[in-house]
């Protein structure tokens, strides 16, 4: 059993280095040491003997390792009981790996190991590393239960430099392969006659000790001028972080063309570049895959230089508000508790060894492990599905006389909403197949719905709850509309998003969800969060299954915690919510529900949308 009085986190990276990985493990622990839920401690290690050491020192409730195969290569299991004790294997503590080099592939396959924490019970299961992992990857779909994962982490810097007269590009990195440095001199002499091109090219303990690449690659960059108008300046020594921020701030726009396709991590100098505000330029590589659905694009292969520059910073600015310590802070504060409660919880151990084998079950057949997720469990849709067309346009449907937003859906309102779930087929084609097509009727309320309030905001902020592969919000992205998502397969629960530390309160004009709130065991913290998120005359549009007189131990879909009643929400719910109001007088009565789920669960749909006073 875990010491619930032991708050030691013990961060273990490796000796100073000049590399990117030491350098983020140093930005890290910089933050972490802000910490008030846990105490952690930074963690130099050469060895198994320096690993050890700090253990007996500090005495960790829990281990993180700062992890890459290049910088920390004793850190290994053997599978022979005779190397038992010299390696991870023998260490009785939950221990977490930071994983660079991540693609979904490898998050998806990962496996962990059983330990014994309790007399008895199993120790290791394989010879896998860690038991969890955490992915600085914001794009990866969270399909393993051992696999966590974070935002970037921007650096704080204030920009006191002004903008260049002339244009200056600007570029940086390690002098490894398939970096682009040559591609940023074709591009600049394609687009100007007159510019500075900027390139710091320090050398690497781990990959070019002697510089010799770097230098190779400056022969290669300055063979390649042709214009008179054009200067190429390229340096060679390793900068601390305020000097690298100080060379990035200085340039007109930072460029970084990486040849690099697939099977790669994401590239940490974005983070830097993005902290002194200027305007960023990428190649299409996976390693900027965290950045190339921003729009108007930074990617080179849309968007030239000069238009990137043109269109300033704006298009990064609701990532760089996004990946900030504060928010990074609380991402491992809610890690390490929800790491460290499995093993508080015998039976929350318990149900960790399960999705542990059944994780290693799966790795052999390559099947990622899904079972954690109660809201979506399909792939994800090709993209196809979200590319913009803000030619799209829709007019929501004429509700006739006598009907109400609050109502069921059923075939009359499957008929009524038939204009939207047609549009729907339209925008988002592919996910749409996926779909039940009875159940349709609720993402084509929703769509329609939100698009019937939109006009009521000038500029409206809104919000998708659940939001993994809902056609709803699928749809208004491609037609255009900034949504933002919460979904556990994307990020957050709900419940844990409300306590992020950059959610404003009070602050969304419209928020949806479609049929979720049956499949959270909270309900109502779920619906108070609702009211706490929604701005003073905001709307939120909710969707249910429905079944009026069902009662707790009657028939249900396993995924489902429970079938709504009129009960349900003209009081208990509509009561945590004294803010709002019912838009209309619902409709809510329902004697023969007309849908029916795997020919044994009879039930319906319905809607909630309720408003908040001014």
């Amino acid at each position: 059993m875990i010491d619930t009085t032991n708050k030691n986190i013990l961060f273990v990276t490796h000796k100073r280095s000049q590399c990117g990985i030491y350098e983020y493990g140093g930005k890290i622990t910089d933050v972490l040491t802000h910490s008030t839920a846990y105490h952690f401690i930074r963690a130099e290690c050469a060895s198994m003997d320096d690993l050890h050491q700090a253990i007996d020192t500090h005495k960790p409730a829990l281990i993180i390792y700062n992890y890459h195969p290049s910088v920390l290569p004793w850190l290994a299991t053997k599978l022979a009981p005779s190397f038992y004790k010299n390696n991870i294997s023998s260490i009785n503590i939950p221990q977490i790996g930071i994983i660079h080099e991540i693609t979904q592939q490898i998050s998806d396959t990962a496996t962990g190991y059983g330990k014994k924490y309790f007399p008895g019970q199993i120790t290791r299961l394989s010879n896998t590393l860690f038991d969890y992992y955490i992915a600085p990857d914001p794009t990866l779909l969270l399909q393993n239960p051992l696999v966590y994962k974070t935002g970037r982490l921007i650096p704080s810097y204030t920009n006191h430099f002004p903008a260049p007269e002339k244009p200056v590009i600007g570029s940086f990195g390690f002098g490894t392969p398939k970096k682009g440095f040559g591609k940023i001199v074709e591009l600049v002499h394609k687009e100007f006659d007159e510019a500075t091109i900027r390139f710091n090219i320090p050398s690497s303990d781990f990959a070019d000790k002697d510089g010799k690449a770097a230098r190779e690659i400056e022969d290669s960059c300055k063979a390649m001028l042709t214009k008179p108008g054009i200067d190429l300046v390229i340096t060679h020594q390793f900068q601390d972080e305020k000097t690298m921020l100080d060379f990035l701030a200085q340039n007109t726009i930072n460029v970084f063309l990486y040849e690099d396709t697939a099977g790669r991590g994401l590239s940490s100098t974005v983070d830097n570049a993005m902290a002194v505000q200027r305007p960023i330029a990428v190649s299409g590589s996976s390693m900027f895959r965290h950045i190339l659905s921003v729009e108007p694009s930074v990617c080179v292969d849309r968007n030239s230089l000069k238009e990137i520059i043109n269109n300033g910073f704006a298009p990064l600015q609701d990532l760089y508000d996004e990946w900030n310590a504060a928010n990074l802070l609380w991402e491992y504060d809610r890690i390490v508790g929800s790491v460290l409660n499995r093993y508080q919880k015998p039976s929350v151990y318990k149900m960790g060894i399960v999705r542990t084998l059944q994780s290693r079950w799966n790795r052999f057949f390559s099947f990622p492990d899904k079972s954690f997720t109660w809201l979506r469990n399909s792939t994800k849709a090709n993209d196809d599905d979200m590319r913009v067309d803000r030619s799209q346009q829709y007019s929501p449907v004429e509700i006739p006389a006598g009907s109400v937003l609050n109502r069921i859906l059923d075939n009359t309102a499957r008929e009524l909403y038939r204009p939207a779930i047609e549009k729907l087929v339209k925008l988002v084609p592919v996910t749409m197949a996926k779909k039940i097509a009875e159940a349709n009727v609720q993402q084509a309320f929703v769509f329609d719905t939100v698009m019937r309030f939109m006009p009521q905001y000038s500029d409206p902020k809104l919000l998708c709850v659940g939001s993994y592969e809902d056609t709803a919000s699928m749809g208004l992205t491609k037609m255009g509309y900034v949504v933002e998502e919460i979904d556990p397969m994307l990020n957050y629960y709900l419940q844990e998003y409300y306590t992020k530390p950059s959610v404003k309160k009070n602050s969304y004009d419209i928020i949806f969800s479609t049929s979720v709130i049956e499949h959270d065991p909270d309900d109502e913290s779920f619906i108070k969060c609702i009211e706490g998120l929604l701005a003073p005359g905001g709307v939120a549009v909710i969707t249910c299954d429905y079944k009026d007189g069902w009662k707790p131990g009657d028939l249900k879909p396993e995924v489902d915690a429970r079938f709504y009643t009129q009960d349900d929400l003209r009081s208990r719910l509509l009561n945590l919510m004294p803010s709002c109001r019912l838009v209309d007088e619902p409709q809510w009565d329902c004697e023969f529900p007309d849908f029916r789920y795997q020919d044994k669960y009879q039930y319906t749909f319905a809607t909630f949308v309720v408003q908040k006073n001014k």
